[in-house]
């Protein structure tokens, strides 16, 4: 079993470590990380996995951004620790995590990754947003978690700079939840 909890800003180093651990030096200089400074996360959006012994094995987080004056939720980054990848954490954390986001009121999310693997959740290549640069474009993904949601929302990606997003909330532990792991026989 894993326990599923929002992440606390007490998590914030354990969460930065295991992102160090999963993704190359100088991720932090990507073009996603400014347009997160300085703007808080959707807490209830951020969520970590635990093992039975407390070890942290997958997070996640998201950012309110603008599009086209429009909400948008950017999602990233999602890390698995590297002796559980393979088993589904990822993919449980993407959809835990964009369930809660349809079931908040946000409209549409979007990320910078590979279409391979995020096409299984329903994000497609979006055509007319622009991520600042260095982006590649070919990376700069969407999902409608309201039909219709991305029709006519176009152009430079923004960061947020109202005081609160919708759907912004102070991160804190509560709603823990116990979760199996994936079952990867279906």
């Amino acid at each position: 079993m894993y326990e599923l909890c929002p992440e606390t800003p007490a998590d914030a180093p354990e969460v930065e470590a295991l992102l160090d651990l999963c993704f190359a030096p100088g991720r932090t200089a990507l073009s996603s990380y400014r347009l997160r400074e300085g703007v808080a996360p959707v807490g209830p959006l951020c969520l970590m996995l635990r093992d039975d012994f407390g070890a942290l094995m997958g997070a996640i987080r998201y950012w309110p951004v603008r599009v086209a004056g429009r909400p948008v939720l950017l999602l990233g980054p999602v890390a698995v620790h590297p002796t559980t990848q393979g088993e589904g954490l990822g993919a449980l954390l993407m959809r835990e995590s964009l369930t809660r986001a349809a079931e908040m009121g946000w409209q549409r999310a979007m990320l910078v990754g590979d279409l391979p693997y995020y096409k299984r959740f329903g994000f497609w290549k979006l055509e007319d947003v622009e991520m600042p640069p260095p982006t590649n474009p070919d990376r700069v993904l969407g999902l409608e978690l309201v039909p219709g949601a991305w029709a006519g929302v176009t152009g430079l990606v923004e960061r947020e700079t109202g005081e609160s997003a919708p759907g912004q909330r102070e991160m804190r532990r509560e709603g823990c939840t116990q979760v199996a792991p994936p079952d990867h026989s279906a």
